[in-house]
């Protein structure tokens, strides 16, 4: 082979790169397709209901979807390494109620202490998760869902029946629930840092492209050099982290406290991830996808009702929703394999 042609050491061959553009378009325009089915669902709904995007209404819609984002970011993380978490439901109640109690505690509190203080017990339940899961080899599927009801339990025990009220919470911290800024409400900007943040990391470093080749393929990465067991812990730990952080903004939205605060979300978290195109099976998917699969599904649950649908075809159209995000992430999959093989078979 001539210099001119040889490809410098360490690059990456003209064909596998054009393999990689190729699966990043296919995956963009997935991606592409849920925004439109975004904006179909607003202009259908605005059409019956002119109201529905008003200064409130779009305030509102904003609200509904920051803590589901949050919340579907970290659990991205998880999916992407062929996990899944299903305790954050239960980490946002318990980061929830200690941030009351904290405020009932130290009513002075700076709200810095009070966000600290619930990322750092949503890092404690998540390193338990890790540990269980890398160290002890237990299926992430069957930790998270003992700890789901382990940490729902320790919440139950401690509020006693005991309900925080907002009258308990200092003005500052219940104004940044309802402050907005340009439009844009301050807890929602939270969610748009983590997003931003999160998907800079994925694509950005080392660790973070690691992840997908875990949920790509286990073994190939162990045998490649990858530490499997501390990323998966540190998938995990960030997603306990963040569910940490939407109990703190849960508290500042809502004010009002009990045992129950989350109970049941981490299913709609699960459900924003698959409709967002991020693979069940792990190894592909992207935050921004997450993302907008949990604005979908917050605006569907403020549409429907607009729209005179009943409640059990709301629940319907999410099911089909998780269905055809699946069998369209499996039909994807097996396209590029197939041109892979392709391209492959023609270069030989």
């Amino acid at each position: 082979m001539s210099t001119a042609t040889k490809p410098a050491q360490g690059a990456s061959p003209p064909r596998a790169r054009g393999d990689v553009r190729g699966a990043r378009r296919l995956f963009v325009i997935r991606e592409l397709g849920i925004a439109l089915a975004l904006v179909l669902l607003v202009a259908v709904t605005t059409i019956s209901n002119p109201r529905f995007l008003n200064a409130q209404s779009r305030k509102d819609l904003m609200l509904g979807a920051t803590i589901l984002v949050v919340l579907a970011v970290g659990q991205t993380i998880v999916v992407i390494t062929r996990n899944v978490d299903l305790s954050v439901g239960s980490v946002l109640g318990l980061s929830a109620f200690a941030t009351g109690k904290l405020f009932l505690a130290l009513p002075d509190a700076p709200i810095v202490l009070a966000m600290l203080a619930g990322v750092g017990l949503g890092v404690l339940c998540g390193a338990v998760n890790g540990a269980l899961i890398a160290i002890a080899r237990v299926p992430a599927l069957v930790v998270t869902l003992g700890t789901l009801y382990v940490f729902r339990g320790l919440d139950y025990s401690w509020a006693a029946g005991q309900q925080i009220n907002a009258a308990d919470m200092p003005s500052g911290f219940k104004r940044m629930g309802t402050a907005v800024v340009l439009g844009v409400p301050v807890l929602a900007l939270f969610a748009v840092a983590v997003l931003l943040i999160a998907g800079f990391y994925l694509r950005s470093y080392r660790s973070g492209r690691e992840m997908y080749a875990i949920g790509s393929d286990p073994d190939a990465a162990r045998l490649s050099g990858i530490p499997v067991g501390w990323r998966v812990f540190t998938a995990m730990t960030v997603s306990g982290a963040l569910a940490g952080l939407a109990g703190v903004l849960y508290a500042a939205r809502f004010g009002t406290l009990d045992a129950a605060a989350g109970n049941g979300i981490e299913l709609n978290v699960v459900a924003a991830v698959v409709v967002g195109g991020v693979a069940i099976f792990g190894g592909s998917g992207s935050v921004y996808g997450a993302a907008l699969g949990a604005v979908l599904l917050s605006t569907m649950g403020a549409a429907l009702p607009v729209l005179r649908i009943d409640p059990f075809w709301q629940q319907a159209v999410v099911g089909a929703l998780i269905l055809a995000a699946i069998g369209l992430d499996r039909a994807l999959t097996a396209r590029i394999a197939r041109r892979l093989r392709g391209r492959r078979t023609r270069g030989a």
